[in-house]
């Protein structure tokens, strides 16, 4: 093994010239952590909002979170991963795991084993947006067999995620997404579809027991009204507005919610199965070399793709 791999740096905040392909150390796994081989990485629309705004981070730092790979080094004591392994991941978010690099280091419990079934990119495009859609869908609203869960932007990274979870868990789901994705999302479980630019989705929807809200602004409001007395509102948008959420919903006589997504392997296991049974299948809409970085993000930014945008390394 080389010394240096190339990663994904940034030096100051602003937009996709900011990128930058360079050379740094291959980290080493401190305790309890492992060391990756990263053979994809997903790019996922925080990616983008830490680069241009900051949010938590402040630069220098690397960027991305999502990956799949090999592990290549396990520090003593850790006893979940072997040298070999294949492995898929959120690692160290919300903090910087520099995910768009050759190798990664973090907490082993932030991994779990990559499904068969699944190649590496695949396996990359699941773990941001399946485990966001997991800790909203069973996690927050505890969805059940029979309920009616509404989901917005439903054809996105997340969106697509969270229609084919709430099918997995028995529950009758309803997406809105423009005519030209509703195709897909029917071969991804949904039992019905609004195409949100020629319906207004608040008169062709009722009586809806949970809602999964990826786009926010208007569609708050809009949404309380979709949902059925007792029904649960989920604001993925930010999660920072929990109390003026849960107000609205209180007063309604609603449930309000908001989800921040964290690394969990018992979820990513899940997940695993779920895959491994055919049950879900994460969409890659477009893949890019690593030096082709900025041409991702930009597409990212597009807001238009259908599922997951994909980094080879």
């Amino acid at each position: 093994m080389t010394e240096t791999m190339r990663t994904v740096r940034q030096e100051t905040l602003g937009g996709i010239e900011v990128l930058n392909l360079t050379d740094s150390p291959i980290p080493a796994p401190n305790s309890t952590e492992i060391l990756v081989k990263t053979h994809a990485a997903g790019v996922n629309p925080i990616d983008w909002k830490i680069r241009e705004f900051g949010l938590w981070l402040t630069p220098p730092f690397g960027v991305g979170w999502d990956v799949s790979g090999t592990v290549v080094a396990v520090s003593p004591g850790e006893n979940r991963f072997k040298v070999g392994d294949e492995v898929f991941g959120l690692p160290s978010f919300p903090n910087e795991a520099a995910g768009y690099s050759e190798y990664v280091a973090a907490p082993a419990r932030h991994f779990a084993r990559k499904p068969q079934s699944l190649d590496h990119v695949k396996a990359a495009a699941l773990p941001m947006a399946g485990l966001t859609a997991w800790q909203a869908l069973v996690d927050g609203a505890d969805i059940q067999p029979g309920q009616r869960v509404l989901v917005h932007a439903a054809a996105g990274g997340v969106g697509h995620m969270a229609v084919q979870i709430a099918k997995a868990r028995g529950a009758y789901v309803i997406g809105t997404a423009s005519a030209a994705k509703h195709e897909l999302l029917r071969e991804l479980g949904a039992d019905e579809l609004i195409d949100y630019t020629s319906e207004d989705f608040t008169e062709a929807v009722q009586d809806v027991d949970v809602v999964f809200d990826l786009i926010g602004g208007d569609y708050e409001d809009r949404s309380l009204r979709t949902l059925r007395p007792g029904g649960t509102y989920i604001g993925a948008t930010n999660p920072l507005a929990l109390d003026e959420i849960k107000a609205k919903a209180e007063a309604l006589g609603l449930r309000g919610i908001t989800v921040n997504v964290a690394p969990d392997h018992a979820v990513l296991e899940q997940l695993a199965e779920l895959a491994e049974a055919g049950r879900i299948r994460p969409v890659v809409a477009e893949t890019f070399p690593l030096q082709e970085v900025r041409k991702a993000h930009e597409l990212s930014e597009s807001k238009h793709t259908t599922g997951k945008i994909v980094l080879t390394i």
